[in-house]
């Protein structure tokens, strides 16, 4: 209810009461013209008094309510323009089209993990190749995609910058967390689920995420990096260039491989 419409309704119940005592004045005037035929008049002015002193309490205790929750109203008032300032945000840092995992990506990983069949052992296979795969822990947590937001491109100095736009950006963050999906797939898949032309890889994966500065982390290496957003080109190293400055990536070189890891917010 607001003051136009507040004001009318007490406007309004003014004008009843101002109507009832004309009413009442009446009365009293034609109780002292007929005193033996007032009390049956008198009896209804006073139920219509008690009729109307229950309306008016009923309406302090309605002002009193909406008084009290005028506070709890501009709370969530602001709570509700808070968590729109954030949604904003969040809506601005998001691609205009969030692409799904790579069809290569998923046909590579499709073809490295087998169905486990029944296979004869000849005691021909290294130690090295029976050695058990890690464990996935329950509830493993996917890979991080921290989208960076249109004022941290705008904040980069142009050379950094160049052409990137804000959607090849955080594209190219998709595609970085597709990649370190797959390797983490690969990582925890049993031997006997592994195609034979990817077991040195499952190998060389799990050397390096044993490494202290990899453990516990999604990666992924640079030889993984085919596209479709993020490819080896000068726009993918521009994206990794910014993505490190941001603190999105960090990088190490294990071996001869060159591993990059995705960064969780702080």
């Amino acid at each position: 209810m607001d003051v136009k419409q507040a004001g009318s309704s007490l406007d309004s119940l003014i004008s009843s009461f101002n109507t009832r005592i004309a009413e009442l004045q009446q009365f009293v005037i034609a109780r002292n013209m007929y005193p033996a035929s007032s009390i049956s008049d008198l009896s209804e002015i006073d139920s219509a008094l008690k009729g109307m002193e229950l309306q008016v309490q009923k309406i302090k205790d309605r002002l009193r309510e909406e008084t009290q929750a005028i506070p709890k109203a501009k709370k969530l008032i602001e709570v509700a323009l808070r968590q729109q300032t954030k949604l904003k945000s969040m809506s601005a840092c998001v691609p205009s089209c969030l692409p799904e995992i790579p069809t290569s990506i998923i046909q590579d990983t499709s073809t490295s993990v087998q169905p486990e069949m029944p296979k004869p052992d000849f005691g021909t296979e290294s130690l090295n190749l029976e050695e058990p795969a890690p464990r996935e822990k329950k509830g493993r947590a996917s890979p991080p995609m921290w989208y960076i937001t249109r004022d941290e491109l705008d904040a980069l100095p142009s050379y950094m910058k160049q052409r990137l736009t804000l959607d090849k950006v955080n594209a190219a963050i998709n595609d970085m967390a597709a990649y370190a999906e797959a390797n983490a797939q690969i990582i925890v898949a049993p031997r006997k689920k592994l195609a034979e032309n990817m077991l040195d890889k499952a190998l060389e994966l799990r050397e390096i995420a044993r490494n202290d500065v990899v453990k516990g982390k999604h990666f992924f290496l640079e030889t993984d990096i085919k596209g479709p957003a993020l490819k080896l080109d000068n726009t993918g190293k521009a994206t990794l260039t910014v993505l490190r400055h941001l603190c999105r990536i960090t990088e190490t070189r294990i071996g001869h491989h060159r591993v990059i890891i995705l960064l969780k917010p702080h």
